[in-house]
């Protein structure tokens, strides 16, 4: 029996007259899509995908099946105010992924980058806000109002408490309980989440000079190894190193870190 082939919206699939399609962009069977959402070009919704708006879906994505893109968050302070989604470029959702909307508590929306990967079972909750180049890797589960920085790699299972910040080129292991930032460039694991040196191998594959990566052990040991406060620790950084660009996302992970840094 020849395999049956299908593009565009499948005859099976529910879409909301008021829900806007770019070209290209496929929904398969039994996919709803609701209404106040925008799908960008050549985007792919695969089988049993519920999209909910306002949601604005850029171009290219891929969703699979039984995830879940545009809820309504499970804030008890949400009350039904007009919150969004907003979802960039190339980007892969895998299969029963949740990605909730924003409250009006904070900026109202919830933002996922581009070139992201959530493995299956991500859970992303309300107003988080996610760079570019990411990986949240299986059962990853970020709170409310979490910044995820970009080129950060979340191992599976890692549990994000609300409010916290994961700067860019970070590292959580598999399982880590995050309670606390993680600076840029800090790997850190454990329940809860201590760190545990530079992202070497993640800064090698990306490019960085082996020059930068000794300025940037130098810099972890100024916030990790010297005894210092936070403060102090941003002091000595601007001090010393105020004029190598790899080291300013660290500086700023430091300064935005209301909730403290892993120690």
């Amino acid at each position: 029996m020849a395999t049956q082939h299908w593009s565009g919206v499948h005859p099976q699939a529910i879409v909301d007259p008021s829900a806007r399609l770019a070209d290209n962009v496929t929904v398969g069977p039994w996919s709803y899509i609701g209404p106040d959402v925008e799908i960008g070009e050549g985007t792919e919704i695969l089988s049993h995908v519920v999209v909910k708006g306002p949601t604005t879906i850029g171009r290219h994505n891929r969703i699979f099946q039984f995830a879940s893109i545009g809820e309504e968050c499970q804030d008890k302070k949400y009350a039904g105010e007009p919150t969004t989604l907003v979802i960039g470029d190339h980007n892969v959702v895998r299969e029963n992924c949740t990605v909730h909307r924003g409250t009006a508590q904070d900026r109202g929306e919830t933002r996922l980058g581009s070139h992201n990967l959530l493995m299956a079972y991500v859970h992303v909750a309300h107003d988080c806000l996610i760079g570019d180049h990411t990986i949240l890797a299986n059962c990853a589960t970020l709170a409310g109002h979490v910044t995820v920085g970009d080129w950060a790699i979340l191992g599976g299972g890692t549990m994000v408490h609300q409010f916290c910040n994961l700067g860019p080129h970070s590292m959580s292991a598999g399982g880590s309980i995050v309670l606390k930032d993680i600076p840029a460039y800090v790997m850190a694991s454990g329940q809860s989440a201590s760190p545990h040196g530079i992202n070497v191998e993640g800064l090698k594959r990306r490019g960085f000079a082996p020059e930068t990566l000794l300025i940037l052990k130098r810099a972890y040991k100024t916030v990790y190894r010297q005894g210092l406060s936070t403060e102090q620790a941003i002091a000595e950084l601007e001090s010393v190193y105020g004029d190598e660009a790899a080291v300013r996302p660290l500086i700023a992970s430091l300064k935005g870190a209301t909730r403290g840094i892993v120690r």
